[in-house]
């Protein structure tokens, strides 16, 4: 299509600014973006939109629209939303460059436009996908009434009989038409496609497994929601989403390619609105980090952690379990075009890597909060509630995140897209039940980052189990750390004692000092050895430890003297 039917089309309300002599331009496609260097994503004849958020001073419109016109886009709309008029600077940047200019009016959404150029565009190539763009609208809606990408895959399936589905970069399947992909199948496409990233080799990439072809093919999210403007593919790579066809597109005629790429714009929408979506996870995430990082009052922690559980665990009726998880993403300083930013990177990553990887759906990360400071992601996971024992007959169960088991399905296709430049460590800290630990569960989880960042491997992480007593004692972990340590396996038997007057805790002391020895220890206590056995019973019960292992008697020795 031509641009000039495009300002014919009063519905887009586009105003054009100037190039009056260029109308007759053809448009292939459209791109929505608000990076100040979208060149990476340009291929030639697109009608770029955008909402100028990259255009912070006068002196950023002339890099900007030199940029588009040398990779040869059909033309410019700006949005009036942010700013009002349109910058006097970039009208006159686009007369130098012979850049044509719309204004687009702020009642206009850009979905609508790229609904119309799509489908003029795919109608003039190919009628056989009017109907995705016919439907998009519902692609952009949530709930019952909507449909998301799988309206789109479905079409896909009907009219050109391509079995496709939407991957994340560790392979966990946001959406497919028909049977969902085997996971191990799943897996290695993406790390196929972030392997092939990495080298800088376009898109769609291939890969023949299982008795069949697949073409893969990014779906960038490049809108409100994209990550700061960087030309550096490792800001990306690690939180693009990929389509991943059924087929050989090697031979495909351009039409058709293009088509597809058209269709991954669409799925980009989705892309958007997920991640506008859990910004409220975000600032509760944020906010709930600052408060126990410069020392608030439990009280004050406690308060921002009743408005967090309703947005987190909707229907939940008492206090949650919490637990925090903290990642890093290192680069390597050479091989890159320079610094990059990882603190996004981390979050967007570890917003995934904390989802079930047999949830299918792009809105699977509703119950999980990620926060970042500086180079560290953390994130704060509400686990239920679960019963404590209160009774002679009950026990304890052992809730929440493990470290070996977040990352035992995505480390494969992760490692593809760290290749040898990149790092990933994780730690995990044991759950906490109240405001007051959430201090120590947090440099708990560091410390145990720090554990995993001293292991070999591209992808690494370490649980608050692998935190054994005698790194206690060295003199750089931090006292949240030991305090931690002692509440974890001592609390329980303070609670029962404070419930029960049972004197475990005594028991305990008496135990380890007569070194296990259980005549000795009876006859100090006054109490028959079979009682004595009993309480010890209770002891290993309520802590999970056994008291005839060496190690563990170390470490209630250990959590005695420290407490």
């Amino acid at each position: 299509m031509r641009l000039r039917a495009l300002l014919e089309t009063d519905a887009l309300g586009l105003r054009l600014l100037g190039g009056e002599d260029e109308l007759d331009r053809t448009v292939r496609g459209v791109m929505t973006t608000d990076l100040k260097d979208p060149s990476r994503y340009l291929s030639g004849g697109e009608l770029v939109l955008t909402g100028l958020a990259w255009l912070r001073d006068p002196e950023d419109a002339e890099p900007f629209v030199r940029i588009l016109a040398s990779a040869g886009v059909a033309a410019l709309a700006a949005g009036e939303a942010e700013l009002g008029d349109i910058p006097d600077d970039l009208v006159q940047a686009c007369l130098r460059h012979r850049l044509p200019l719309f204004a687009v009016n702020e009642s206009v959404a850009f979905a609508t436009i790229t609904e119309h150029v799509v489908r003029q565009v795919s109608g003039e190539r190919a009628g056989d996908l009017a109907a995705i763009v016919d439907r998009h609208r519902r692609l952009m809606t949530s709930g019952p009434a909507g449909g998301g990408p799988e309206v789109v895959l479905d079409l896909l399936g009907s009219d050109l009989d391509l079995r496709a589905w939407v991957l994340s970069p560790t392979g966990r399947q946001i959406a497919g038409a028909g049977e969902p992909l085997d996971a191990g199948l799943a897996a290695k496409l993406a790390g196929e496609h972030l392997a092939a990233t990495r080298t800088g080799r376009r898109g769609p990439h291939r890969l023949s497994a299982a008795g069949s072809t697949y073409s893969l093919f990014p779906i960038r999210n490049t809108g409100r929601g994209a990550p700061p403007a960087s030309r550096d593919v490792r800001e990306t790579v690690l939180s693009d989403w990929l389509l991943a066809v059924e087929a050989d597109a090697g031979d495909w005629p351009a039409a058709r390619l293009d088509l597809l790429q058209g269709v991954t714009q669409l799925i980009a929408v989705e892309r958007d609105r997920r991640d506008a979506a859990r910004t409220v996870r975000r600032r509760l995430a944020q906010e709930v980090l600052e408060l126990v990082q410069t020392g608030a009052a439990p009280a004050e922690i406690a308060a921002r952690l009743r408005v967090a559980a309703p947005v987190l665990l909707p229907g939940l009726g008492t206090a949650p379990h919490w637990q925090v998880v903290v990642a890093r993403v290192e680069w390597d300083t050479e091989g890159g075009t320079g610094a990059v930013d990882t603190g996004p990177v981390a979050q967007a990553l570890l917003e995934e890597i904390l989802v079930d990887p047999a949830t299918v759906g792009a809105d699977s990360a509703d119950r999980i909060a990620v926060a970042h400071h500086g180079d560290e992601a953390i994130a704060l996971v509400p686990l239920p509630a679960g019963p404590l024992p209160d009774s002679e007959d009950e026990g304890t169960t052992s809730i929440g995140l493990h470290a070996d088991a977040l990352l035992a399905a995505v480390r494969d296709p992760l490692s593809s897209g760290l290749a040898d430049d990149g790092r990933l460590t994780l730690g995990v800290s044991a759950a906490v039940h109240s405001a007051e630990g959430l201090r120590g569960a947090l440099e708990e989880a560091r410390h145990a980052r720090r554990v995993a960042a001293a292991r070999p491997g591209r992808v690494c992480a370490a649980g608050h189990h692998e935190l054994a007593s005698h790194v206690l004692l060295l003199p750089f972990v931090p006292d949240d750390v030991r305090r931690a340590f002692t509440a974890r396996l001592l609390d329980p038997l303070r609670d029962y004692d404070r419930r029960h007057r049972a004197e475990l805790i005594p028991t305990l002391e008496a135990f380890l000092d007569c070194d296990g020895s259980w005549t000795r220890c009876a006859t100090r206590l006054h109490l028959h050895v079979n009682t004595l056995r009993y309480r010890v019973g209770r002891i290993e019960q309520l802590t999970g430890r056994d008291l005839s292992r060496l190690e563990d008697k170390l470490d209630f020795f250990l959590a005695l003297r420290m407490s």
